[in-house]
């Protein structure tokens, strides 16, 4: 896998996607900020990531609306879904350093407080590596989903299998882990310029929605580097 190629052309994807494209540029990041505010219940930026992570060409449009919507509550159940091992990881080891703590009846006590906040902090960590194992697999089946239209394909554990062993499995986790970098990158740059008072909130606004495009197109290229299993 051609790792420098995946960029450009997911970088010349989302230009071509914005750039000139004002209009759709302006709404997205309005569609943006209400899935924010609504705390992703009417998920319209999301479902055109979805129409993004189906592997259309050129960039799709922003218009129907309802599949917008449709689209954007099923990406954010099958996120949910892949997040319940994380969840059930915190829930326990957040569960057993609160009772801990109470039934030493030693909530006074720093050594029964350290002892608690020592097993929540490994709950935490067991939880981020869960995360991150997952997190393979998970982006593998967003995308999955948008190019069959299914969202039980989300789900086909054995066809996600199949489709990553063609592209070679340490191919994709290095794929995963690029993206991750320059996902570093790009918060180190949102924070600098977040110190610009006003303009730097609003620049970060659309520099958001060109990194959520880039993003999907740049899964979208390696999940296409190898034909889908039948």
């Amino acid at each position: 896998m051609d790792y420098g190629n995946l960029i450009s052309r997911s970088f010349r994807y989302t230009k071509e996607a914005l750039w000139g494209e004002w209009g759709r540029w302006v709404l997205l990041v309005i569609l943006s900020l209400i899935q924010t505010f609504t705390l992703f219940l009417i998920p319209l930026a999301s479902g055109y990531i979805v129409r993004v992570l189906s592997g259309r060409r050129p960039a799709p449009d922003v218009n129907q609306w309802g599949r917008l919507f449709v689209d954007g509550w099923k990406l954010n159940i099958i996120t949910l879904i892949y997040l319940i091992p994380v969840i059930l990881v915190l829930a326990v080891f957040g569960g057993i350093a609160a009772v801990s703590a109470i039934a030493a009846r030693g909530l006074d006590n720093p050594d029964v407080w350290a002892s608690a906040v020592a097993v929540a902090f490994t709950g935490i960590l067991i939880a981020a590596v869960v995360w991150v194992i997952i997190s393979f697999i998970a982006m593998f089946a967003v995308v999955r989903f948008a190019h069959t239209g299914s969202f039980f394909q989300a789900f086909s554990f054995g066809a996600i299998a199949r489709h990553i062993g063609r592209i070679g499995w340490g191919s994709w986790i290095l794929a995963v882990i690029v993206l991750a970098l320059i996902g570093l990158v790009y918060a180190v740059v949102l924070g600098l310029i977040a110190s610009i008072p006003i303009l730097g909130w609003i620049i970060n606004l659309f520099l958001g929605v060109a990194f959520g495009i880039f993003h999907a197109r740049y899964l979208v290229e390696a999940y296409e580097s190898a034909p889908a299993p039948a």
